[in-house]
């Protein structure tokens, strides 16, 4: 595993932040967040996907739990605009460096703009994307938002609110 480091991984390897691998078979397509909480036999509130919106040319980052939805206007607030979108899966490559299932909120081509669900900060240890489909990282949700200098704020929709 150690000659297969990803941007991800070697970001924080320079930085001293202490993370694990954690590895998964993705079959012979895509996987939803919560096969991939099962697969690596973690509860789906402590793995997280990253999703990237954008209000114009500016890229906003949100990491919430895979079995949650992003609920747009909270991630507009919490970006400070009136409202956003959801990047364009085909847009996702070109601004992020990253694809469909293996965006990572650590080593985007830019460091965007970057909120945390706020359900993560209770959390030890949370486990999002390491930049590459069939590998996750787990580590601390703190350092992780200092890394990305991101802050924890609600993000997904409620289910009493539609």
């Amino acid at each position: 595993m150690a000659e297969s480091k990803t941007n991800a991984m070697r970001i924080l390897d320079k930085s001293g932040v202490p993370y694990s691998i954690l590895g998964y078979d993705p079959g012979d397509g895509e996987i939803h967040g919560t096969a991939v909480a099962e697969k690596i036999g973690r509860p789906p509130g402590s793995v997280f996907k990253t999703l990237v919106a954008h209000q114009g040319n500016q890229i906003y980052v949100f990491v919430i739990p895979v079995a949650e939805e992003l609920d747009l206007k909270k991630a507009a607030k919490a970006a400070g605009e009136k409202k956003v979108e959801m990047l364009p899966v085909k847009e996702l490559l070109k601004w992020t460096g990253y694809v469909r299932g293996g965006c990572s909120p650590v080593g985007m081509k830019k460091l965007y703009p970057t909120f945390l669900d706020a359900s993560a900060e209770g959390l030890d240890k949370m486990a999002v994307s390491a930049g590459r489909i069939g590998t996750q990282m787990e580590l601390d949700p703190i350092q992780l938002a200092k890394q990305v200098k991101a802050g924890f704020v609600p993000l997904i929709k409620e289910a009493d609110n539609e």
